[in-house]
């Protein structure tokens, strides 16, 4: 299946999951996962109408996507990986999106960055549902007080949640909870769901979901 296929092939599911969720049509939006994956799928993807893309790491993707950032300035680029507050400078001047702050300082280098640079990148925080200590994100019962710091402390506009659930977990609970933490934040976005899952996550009100191998193959990590 070439990518434009794929892609075509997800549409119309993610088109059926918001039926079947009673959810409006377009009320979820597609992130293509390149990571791993060379500039020349990312080109491919574009060519068939996908504008919106996630990257684990900051150095991956400035030179996957400098030359196709410039070829195609509507491009919207997210950072779905963890971020260390050594790298918020390029985060700040390369993504759109970062889905990954967890933690005060982060925040806070995130929002003297943005200042300095007067760029201001959505900002979404990420949890840490399944309370893995090998994972990134902040545990749920402190979720609600964090973006709370983070908007009265840092300053920041926080608009939304993101999940990976834990591997071999069923990933509806964990989709729930997010979406209950969402609402007790007050924040509209909900970024949650992966190529395995994402019908079940649209079910549970994502509105961004996070696809890559469904797209673009299978990933060969020893290659990134």
């Amino acid at each position: 299946m070439t990518i434009s296929e794929a892609l075509g092939r997800i549409r119309a599911t993610i088109q059926g999951a918001e039926e079947e969720a009673g959810r409006s049509a377009g009320s979820v939006t597609l992130i293509a996962v390149s990571k791993t994956f060379p500039e020349a799928d990312v080109r491919a993807a574009i060519a068939a109408g996908q504008l919106i893309f996630g990257e684990n790491r900051v150095q991956e993707a400035a030179a996957k996507f400098s030359s196709v950032k410039a070829d195609f300035p509507s491009l919207e680029l997210h950072l779905i990986g963890p971020l260390q507050s050594n790298k918020a400078h390029e985060a700040v001047a390369l993504f759109d999106v970062i889905h990954s702050v967890d933690r005060d300082k982060i925040a806070a280098a995130l929002a003297k960055e943005m200042q300095v640079q007067g760029r201001f990148p959505k900002l979404f925080v990420q949890v840490n549902t399944g309370e893995e200590p090998q994972k990134a994100g902040i545990a749920p019962r402190e979720t609600v007080d964090f973006v709370k710091r983070c908007r009265e402390v840092h300053g920041l506009t926080i608009d939304g949640l993101m999940c990976i659930p834990p591997a071999g977990d069923p990933p509806a609970p964990h989709f729930a909870l997010l979406d209950e933490l969402a609402r007790r934040a007050g924040v509209v976005h909900r970024s949650m769901g992966m190529s395995s899952d994402y019908e079940t996550a649209i079910g549970q009100g994502a509105t961004y979901v996070r696809v890559g191998s469904a797209i673009f193959g299978h990933r060969d990590y020893g290659a990134a």
